[in-house]
């Protein structure tokens, strides 16, 4: 697999547009007043949801909506379910910096894939509290990372940790994060009286390096996952998409071992795993490959099945074999872990 130049740096879009209404909340003139001063180019619009991003094809349309950033209000407050990482979404941001190729956004977003940061965050937290009181005295988990990477985001917002801090004051709620990112920092220090699972997501250094264009590498994430654990929140791991490729099964092998060699000992006595197959929809294949025409991301539906929702996956016993080498290899360098699930 050819290597792809992974890129850490903090994101800021090389233009933004402004919802009026965003600017009536103090974080959207924040925002405003600090792209402003990095000199990117600002507008404004009526709805952060149906913007038109210039290029003559959709390659270029893709490519130019990464490097812009919408600003505005999140209207639906309804809570969507998010099984099975969780009982609902919180949805802080849509999209991020990143340029995974097999994306699940990819159908779901369509042409809109810049980042869109919301504003009005109190009445998304309070929406949140509605959806707990309702559950009590049953514990609610709300998952952050199903639309966008928050902690990507977190320099520009500062939303993530003000969900964080919000759930460390709720008994009956918790609130769980994936990101492949490691701007850990501003949310090292958060209160989170260890209602919030901080989890990384993870793959074989092929994987990342082919088709995680923009994400940390894999010892930037294991370094933040130490910090993280250092800072007392439980972590996890979502080890997807998995991936079956030449030579896959010493790649999970070795991203494991490296694993255990920088977790320390008490980090073991509360982790958890994840375990998603690849998939892909119709759509989204063809989405994909108008993004990333030279993708090396096998999508063939020759050797997959149909699961239900349009989705293909790996036909019954690959999938067997997939998850049966993961969980060995897991309960083998972490037998205290929990796997949650695997789908």
């Amino acid at each position: 697999m050819q290597i792809t130049e992974i890129q850490t740096t903090l994101f800021y879009p090389e233009e933004a547009v402004f919802e009026p209404e965003a600017l009536e909340y103090d974080l959207g003139r924040r925002l405003y007043d600090d792209f402003r001063a990095r000199g990117i180019r600002l507008k404004t619009a009526p709805s952060h949801n149906r913007l038109e991003v210039p290029g003559t094809d959709y390659c270029t349309r893709f490519h130019r909506a990464k490097r812009m950033a919408a600003v505005g209000v999140k209207r639906s407050l309804t809570p969507q379910p998010c099984r099975p990482s969780a009982d609902y979404r919180l949805i802080l941001n849509t999209s991020c910096p990143a340029k995974c190729h097999y994306c699940y956004l990819a159908a779901t977003l369509g042409e809109r894939t810049y980042v869109r940061l919301y504003v009005n965050i109190d009445k998304i937290l309070r929406a949140a509290k509605q959806s707990i009181s309702h559950r009590i005295p049953e514990i609610t988990t709300f998952e952050a990372s199903s639309s966008s990477d928050p902690v990507a985001l977190e320099h520009l917002t500062g939303a993530l940790r003000r969900a964080i801090e919000f759930f460390g004051k709720e008994a009956h709620g918790r609130l769980r994060v994936v990101t492949k990112s490691d701007h850990v920092e501003s949310l090292l220090g958060a209160a989170h009286q260890g209602h919030t699972r901080f989890r990384f997501s993870i793959n074989t250094e092929e994987i990342i390096n082919e088709h995680e264009e923009g994400t940390a590498p894999l010892e930037g994430r294991l370094d933040a996952a130490v910090r993280v654990h250092g800072a007392g929140y439980p972590l996890g791991f979502i080890v997807a998409p998995l991936i079956i490729y030449e030579g896959w099964q010493s790649g999970y092998t070795s991203m494991l071992d490296k694993l255990a060699a920088s977790l320390p000992e008490a980090a073991m006595r509360d982790l958890t795993f994840e375990l998603i197959m690849h998939r892909f929809t119709q759509r989204s294949r063809r989405l994909i490959l108008e993004r990333f025409p030279d993708t090396t991301l096998a999508m063939d539906t020759r050797d997959r099945i149909h699961k239900g929702f349009g989705k293909y996956v790996y036909e019954p016993q690959k999938a067997q074999e997939l998850e049966g080498v993961l969980r060995s290899l897991i309960s083998e360098r972490f037998p205290e872990a929990q796997i949650e699930y695997f789908t």
